[in-house]
């Protein structure tokens, strides 16, 4: 059993673990009550973004050089490309449950359209950061580092699933974090990213979904969706002649 030697390690698992942890519990709270405003829901991934930045400019023991280190030394023969497929479960657990006939928010359209447009913007900002950061990997692969796209995009498929699944399986709701949180940290284990750039990842990948969810243009827009199209028709005198006026909405 390997054991770690230094208490930055802990440092990073508590940190991320209970930012997640108070995170499900404060977008319960306000699942229930929808006159939370939008800055208290957004406290844990702006936590989670601010404590990263600090992680990634910092110097010292909270120093992401440091971390990194910290944790390479206490797992040094780790080796696994689970995140490259951990980071989908969240998604195929909700069209899953979809199948199964578990009640969720939306339906199976709604939710995809929600998915696809979060994944299109959070990756806009991820990778339009990572070019304009141009931060080299721990393991100086390349300078694709910051933030880390393989966290953010596990943490918008997690929190589609929160927001489909709180009010109906909370349980189901909860477990995409299990996984996105995982992925974050395999990534860093992995040596291909350092603490900060989970961490901000993951902040981004909650916040963009949120903004999403929210957005109210986006909610009824279906074009899928049959319509119905509303005809009337009404006799009409004016100036001595006689006419038929028509409104037709659709």
């Amino acid at each position: 059993m390997m054991k770690c030697k230094n208490a930055g390690f802990f440092l990073f698992l508590m940190i991320f673990a209970n930012l997640i942890m108070y995170g499900q519990k404060d977008s319960l709270v306000i699942e229930q009550t929808q006159q939370k405003s939008f800055l208290k829901k957004s406290i844990v991934p702006l936590s989670l973004i601010g404590v990263g930045l600090v992680v990634n400019y910092s110097n010292g023991t909270i120093g992401k050089e440091n971390l990194q280190e910290q944790i390479q030394n206490s797992f040094p023969d780790f080796e696994s490309n689970a995140d490259d497929f951990l980071l989908f479960v969240p998604a195929l657990t909700m069209y899953t449950a979809d199948l199964l006939k578990v009640k969720s928010k939306n339906n199976a359209f709604d939710q995809t359209k929600y998915l696809v447009v979060s994944l299109l913007i959070n990756n806009a900002i991820t990778y339009g950061l990572k070019n304009i950061t141009n931060v080299e990997r721990p393991n100086g692969e390349n300078n694709d580092s910051f933030p880390s796209g393989h966290t953010s995009n596990a943490f918008v498929m997690a929190t589609v699933l929160h927001h489909e699944f709180i009010n109906t399986s909370p349980w189901l709701a909860y477990s995409g974090y299990l996984f996105a949180t995982t992925t974050g940290v395999f990534r860093v284990l992995n040596n291909k990213h350092w603490v900060s750039d989970v961490l901000v990842g993951a902040g981004i990948g909650i916040l963009v979904t949120d903004l999403v969810y929210r957005f109210e243009p986006l909610k009824n827009w279906n074009p899928f969706k049959s319509k119905k199209t509303t005809v009337m028709i009404s006799p009409t005198y004016f100036e001595n002649s006689v006419g038929i006026y028509a409104n037709i909405v659709f």
